[in-house]
């Protein structure tokens, strides 16, 4: 994760996958919570196998969701 993209500020285009995936890393390999790791990083993978899509690894898809719609699409399948 990289860089503040004030292009972009505001405009709910940035893609919130990495940071939570750092955050899931940061669990794992400097608090030894590999469990929770697992989860955050089984929901990621759980959205994005639903077909959600932030702009910027949308493809060919005709829609996308904002950075806080993919937030909470994530936060949903942990709380599942």
């Amino acid at each position: 994760v990289h860089g503040s993209a004030p292009d972009i500020a505001g405009q709910g285009l940035a893609n919130p996958i990495a940071m939570i995936g750092s955050l899931a890393m940061a669990l794992r390999y400097s608090f030894d919570d590999g469990a929770t790791a697992d989860r955050i990083e089984g929901a990621i993978s759980a959205v994005l196998a639903d077909g959600r899509r932030t702009a910027d690894i949308k493809g060919d898809a005709a829609s996308h969701v904002s950075t806080a719609q993919m937030g909470d699409a994530i936060v949903a399948k942990l709380r599942a």
